[in-house]
């Protein structure tokens, strides 16, 4: 099968270590599904993961949308001919192939309703922002018990931003976001954000700005480091912080004390990388996910369309994510060269 891989991690400003690779296809064995990969999107993990070095050739790819071509004996889940979505292991070849092995507990049927393309943007960031909010956040389900409260997200037109806009608004919440170009900002509201503040400007009197001092919850999405002190400026007593970058020095968690603030960290790969016990809660959130995009209540986050599984396509979209001032999501369409 075609694949496009490496095995030296390297920086695209210095050199492209991708190369086009014809690799056995896969089998399907236990709980595996063999999936024939239609599209997948890019996200910064893909980058991030190409600067490793590997024993073997490293195929990246966390997010697709395909057609089951075969199932393991364990398999309870799907059939031959399922058309699927899902995000996958961090630890597993990826979806920048024709054909990728993936845990049944980790997908779900595709939304009806959606292009491939406009299906294949959504696992990665929809499982993130599903688990920020419900797990991290601790965010009823119930929209009435979140009538009044606020939820701010930093950086609301990445792709995780954009849909979790959609869920925090889908459960009641007054949802905040922070964008500072025109076209971050008109994206930021389409996809349903009440208000819209300038990161570019003090976030604090941003928010004073709209008569709100503090907030009951915050997802900062972008940068843990540059947002924390004034993350713990906004925050309410007693309130939640979840974050998703790493930070790269050592921060004041004292700032969090006084007002009892629960801090915590998102990993969307923890569960598969682990095999915890309740893995199946990918395929469950993908389930909900499923439906309400079927029901008009949550839109795609893409934004834009590459043509073709080749090293120019996987090149560019890696090239435009580590540019920092992508929209949604890139998405590559395998179907069409």
């Amino acid at each position: 099968m075609k694949a496009i891989g490496f095995k030296n991690g390297f920086d695209l400003n210095e050199e492209n270590g991708f190369e086009e690779l014809d690799l056995p296809t896969p089998k399907a064995e236990g709980k595996d599904i063999l999936v024939n990969v239609k599209a997948a999107s890019i996200n910064p993990v893909d980058t991030k993961l190409r600067t490793a070095n590997y024993d073997d050739y490293k195929v990246l790819g966390y997010d697709a949308v395909g057609v089951v071509e075969a199932v393991g004996n364990d398999v309870d889940l799907f059939h031959v001919g399922d058309e699927v979505y899902y995000s996958g292991s961090n630890i597993r070849q990826g979806s920048n192939a024709e054909y990728q092995l993936v845990d049944e507990r980790l997908v779900s049927i595709k939304p009806e309703h959606l292009s491939n393309v406009e299906a294949a943007a959504l696992p990665l960031t929809s499982l993130t922002a599903f688990e920020a909010l419900c797990e991290g956040l601790n965010i009823s389900t119930n929209p009435e018990d979140n009538e009044g409260k606020k939820l701010l997200i930093i950086n609301g037109a990445g792709g995780v931003g954009s849909i979790a806009t959609q869920i925090g608004k889908h459960l009641g919440l007054t949802v905040i976001t922070t964008a500072s170009r025109k076209e971050t900002r008109r994206w930021s509201e389409k996809m349903g954000a009440d208000i819209v503040l300038n990161h570019k400007h003090h976030l604090p009197d941003e928010l004073k700005a709209h008569r709100i001092n503090e907030v009951d919850y915050i997802f900062d999405t972008h940068n843990s480091d540059e947002y924390f002190a004034v993350m713990a400026e906004m925050i309410k007593p007693r309130g939640k912080i979840v974050a998703l970058v790493n930070f790269m020095d050592k921060v004041d968690l004292n700032l969090l004390k006084d007002k009892s603030v629960s801090f915590s960290f998102e990993f969307m790969f923890t569960r598969p990388k682990y095999e915890t016990e309740d893995m199946k809660q990918h395929h469950k959130y993908l389930s909900e996910l499923m439906k309400l995009i079927d029901r008009g209540s949550i839109k795609t986050t893409h934004y834009q369309t590459l043509k073709g599984l080749t090293v120019e396509t996987i090149t560019k979209a890696h090239e435009m994510i580590e540019q920092g001032n992508s929209i949604g999501k890139i998405v590559i369409d395998y179907e069409e060269k």
